[in-house]
């Protein structure tokens, strides 16, 4: 945990935000993978841990502004408890490390609820993404899953704070980001013909256990790139192949990297290979050059396409006007995706709380193909902490439906993304801090470049 002091200054901005009512922070439970006792791992909700910094199980907050009080819901250890998992301290020193004071039983919570909204006291919660906060809500305040109304002050209360990184935070970001590095690092050194992807994928959670760490999101492994988030790692690595790695830690108290790779079976990277990778690093590198306070990141996500539009123009896969092809959606056949993403307590940071929110401030998203997946499109500001993440990818279905349609025929060679079919897909990611002056690399600088990958990768 941060000091007592981070948290009590949290919450108080918070409040100072909304200005009344009550907040509801609904914590998350041990969730059971095939019987109640064999659990998934443990993760808190991140937003309560931003506020409260307890990674229990098990436990529900308030935060009453009308009334000036901040309430931790929870249960001490049974004796069963304590046999089963040791002692540990009491809830209410936890909640002091916190800067609370006020400790009630978990059963409390739906009373004081109650009471409020007797009284017409304004109640304000997030979305949910779990079934038990919805049931929680329900037995609680009567509302029932499907109805729920999370509040907007709240949303964007939370998102304004959390969007910005303190010094602290971008100190756990940094070892974050380094483990990450070190896992990438890691793969670059030991894939060659013959292993098994999941021989990576291993090698790979070692890195970040470790440090005991855990993995901030499950690892993509996969010698088919082509498909964004391919989590199967039972191929075995051939000559020819390559790797995309996309794989980040998360420290103890929470806080994610994210970087993702692309490493050649062989050696070398085939001439086949390094045309693709290199327009695909020049796009990330005209990406990581625009980056600064002030510049809307859609903005850097036209230009950044446009450098792949460019650079596959060149190879005769595309024509026509660059930026006519990416405003239409062209590009889309190469990269139907985003170029980055907020990270902090959340890989996509406060992807619960709505994109609409946290990379667009409230602005509508577009629904273009490939456009629509860009989670990230507001102005830049110091503080925020991004991704960077173009991609090339040949996705053979994609390339029949839109052939069939005869969609972009004027921007796309058909003919020629043919003989490409069996490509796969590439993807480089890195971590950015947007500072007063521009941008900071997060973490150990990972080879990117051609050379700089089969340097380490000899």
């Amino acid at each position: 945990m941060f000091s007592k002091d981070t948290y009590i200054a949290r919450r108080a901005k918070l409040k100072e935000t909304i200005g009344s009512g009550l907040l509801l922070f609904l914590g998350n439970d041990e969730s059971g993978m095939n019987y109640a006792d064999n659990t998934y791992h443990f993760r808190q909700d991140s937003t309560f841990l931003y506020f409260f910094g307890l990674a229990h199980a098990g436990l529900s907050a308030i935060i009453d502004i009308d009334n000036n009080r901040e309430i931790i819901f929870g249960d001490e250890l049974t004796i069963d408890a304590i046999v089963w998992m040791g002692i540990q301290p009491s809830l209410k020193e936890l909640s002091g490390l916190a800067g609370i004071s006020e400790v009630l039983p978990s059963k409390d919570i739906q009373n004081y609820l109650k009471n409020a909204q007797s009284k017409k006291q304004e109640i304000h919660y997030l979305p949910t993404y779990r079934a038990e906060h919805q049931i929680k809500l329900q037995a609680w305040m009567g509302i029932y899953p499907g109805t729920e109304k999370p509040s907007v002050p709240f949303i964007v209360g939370v998102v304004n704070q959390r969007n910005y990184k303190t010094d602290e935070e971008i100190v756990e970001i940094e070892k974050a980001c380094t483990v990450t590095a070190d896992m990438h690092l890691t793969a670059m050194r030991m894939v060659r013909p013959g292993i098994k992807e999941s021989e990576v994928a291993a090698a790979v959670a070692q890195v970040a256990y470790a440090n005991d760490y855990q993995l901030s999101f499950p690892i993509i492994a996969t010698i088919n790139g082509q498909t964004l988030h391919n989590h199967y790692h039972g191929n075995i690595i051939k000559s020819g192949d390559m790797l995309l790695l996309d794989a980040g830690a998360e420290t103890e108290m929470g806080y994610a990297g994210d970087m993702s790779s692309t490493i050649p079976a062989d050696k070398k990277f085939t001439s086949r290979q390094k045309e693709i990778y290199d327009i695909s690093i020049a796009a990330h590198e005209a990406a990581v050059a625009a980056l600064r306070p002030g510049v809307l990141f859609e903005d850097v996500y036209d230009l950044s396409v446009k450098t792949i539009v460019e650079g596959l123009k060149d190879m005769g896969f595309m024509k026509g006007d660059a930026m006519e092809a990416v405003k239409a959606g062209a590009h889309a056949m190469f990269m139907p995706c985003g170029l980055g993403h907020m990270m902090g307590l959340d890989v996509h940071d406060m992807e619960n709380l709505g994109e609409v929110y946290v990379g667009y401030d409230g602005r509508a998203k577009s629904t273009q193909f490939g456009r629509k997946s860009l989670r990230l499109g507001r102005k830049l500001e110091p503080g925020f902490v991004l991704t960077i993440e173009p991609g090339i990818y040949f996705i053979p279905e994609l390339i029949d439906l839109w052939r069939s349609e005869n969609k972009f025929t004027e921007f796309i060679n058909y003919d020629k993304l043919e003989t490409y079919k069996d490509f796969s897909g590439i993807r480089n990611e890195e971590d950015y801090l947007i500072t007063e002056a521009g941008a900071r690399l997060l973490g150990k600088k990972l080879p990117l470049r051609t050379e700089e990958v089969e340097a380490i990768h000899c």
